[in-house]
């Protein structure tokens, strides 16, 4: 699977319908605490808008759902991958992107043969409390080193002005939650966002 380099994530289809217009590629949606008749609508409506503006719909824990609406990708956390029927999600042709956070955490995600690998938090972030310290490039670098070439996505208070510095360590994507979910104007914020992935050398 290669990944485009802005990878946004979104907490409600809303944004997502607002956003993937001004050119996103990839956008996991990440839905918590809703019924399922609403986590169904929202999943197929993503689904759906994706599909129009021809970019990647990620779906977030709901891996179930994921395959009885024919989405294509999911992302699981370390604590979702108990629950996952990775075999189930195989013989869909569902792809599966791990989340990691310390070694023994990546090499149990290795092990399922993922489509990529994030590694989080990079840098200190705002969006909620982590039980773990900022990374660092120094752990891209080496978390790069582990992976080979498979995809590997760096997560956690990323700015546009961070992004030459993450990906000269070894991230192929940049996964951006916060700073266009508190930015003044999101839609021009995500446009700044695209323009500095493409600036950097690939």
């Amino acid at each position: 699977m290669k990944l485009d380099p802005f990878y946004l994530i979104v907490g409600h289809v809303s944004a997502l319908e607002l956003l993937v217009p001004h050119g996103v590629k990839l956008v996991q949606l990440r839905l918590k605490d809703l019924p399922e008749t609403e986590l169904r609508r929202q999943i197929a409506r993503a689904r759906d808008i994706c599909a129009v503006h021809g970019a990647e719909l990620v779906v977030n824990d709901h891996w179930r759902l994921a395959l009885d609406l024919r989405c294509r990708t999911v992302h699981l956390g370390q604590e979702d991958m108990e629950s996952a029927d990775f075999p189930a999600l195989r013989r869909a042709g569902v792809r599966v992107g791990l989340s990691t956070h310390d070694e023994a955490e990546l090499e149990r995600a290795l092990a399922l043969d993922p489509a990529y690998v994030a590694l989080g938090p990079v840098y200190p972030t705002l969006l909620k409390q982590m039980p773990w310290a900022p990374q660092g490039l120094a752990r891209v670098r080496d978390w790069k080193r582990r992976v080979g070439d498979l995809p590997l996505v760096g997560i956690g208070g990323l700015t546009p002005e961070r992004l030459p510095g993450l990906f000269a360590a070894g991230a192929d994507s940049a996964a951006v939650v916060t700073d266009i979910q508190q930015a003044a104007d999101p839609e021009a914020r995500c446009r700044e966002w695209i323009a500095a992935t493409r600036r950097v050398p690939a």
